[in-house]
């Protein structure tokens, strides 16, 4: 099962290797981190996204939790949250496509960010099926690039996350 965990941590060099060696030091996948800093510019929020069991899970949070620069880790999964990624999405266009692709990006929310002569860059956000559903969409015109985020994650009121 996937799960997402939201983990605070100090801002501090050399705590993202720590929590990403203790992943691949114990054969657990990342399949995908994103860390930013939170309000308080001494502390940062890592969202990791990684597959295991129940079991699996709580071994990866008890090991977190003894890392030093660990302030509190949360597995979102079975709480209510809302997660989002971001993606920016370089497609082919010529002139008799670029109303269709307009109206893709107009669809899903999205927006376009730079425009060439033979190319549009997409900016859009949402859940993972939704990134995946555009990307669909948008294969048949011929996507030249694509970047993602990966996840990012926050609980719902009144659990909220600090």
């Amino acid at each position: 099962m996937r799960h997402t965990i939201s983990i605070l941590v100090d801002n501090e060099f050399g705590v993202l290797s720590r929590v990403a060696g203790l992943f691949s030091g114990r054969g657990f996948n990342i399949e995908s981190l994103c860390v930013a800093e939170t309000l308080d510019p001494k502390v940062s929020r890592m969202t990791i996204v990684t597959r295991g069991d129940d079991q699996i899970i709580e071994q990866i949070t008890k090991q977190l939790n003894k890392l030093v620069n660990i302030i509190k880790v949360y597995d979102l999964t079975a709480e209510e949250h809302i997660e989002r990624e971001l993606a920016m999405i370089k497609v082919n266009v010529s002139e008799k496509d670029r109303a269709e692709v307009l109206s893709i990006v107009d669809i899903f929310r999205a927006k376009i960010v730079d425009v060439s002569p033979k190319t549009y860059t997409i900016e859009m956000t949402g859940d993972n099926e939704k990134v995946n559903a555009m990307v669909e969409l948008l294969k048949p015109f011929g996507i030249k690039e694509i970047a993602k985020t990966g996840k990012i994650a926050i609980a719902r009121s009144p659990k909220a996350v600090k």
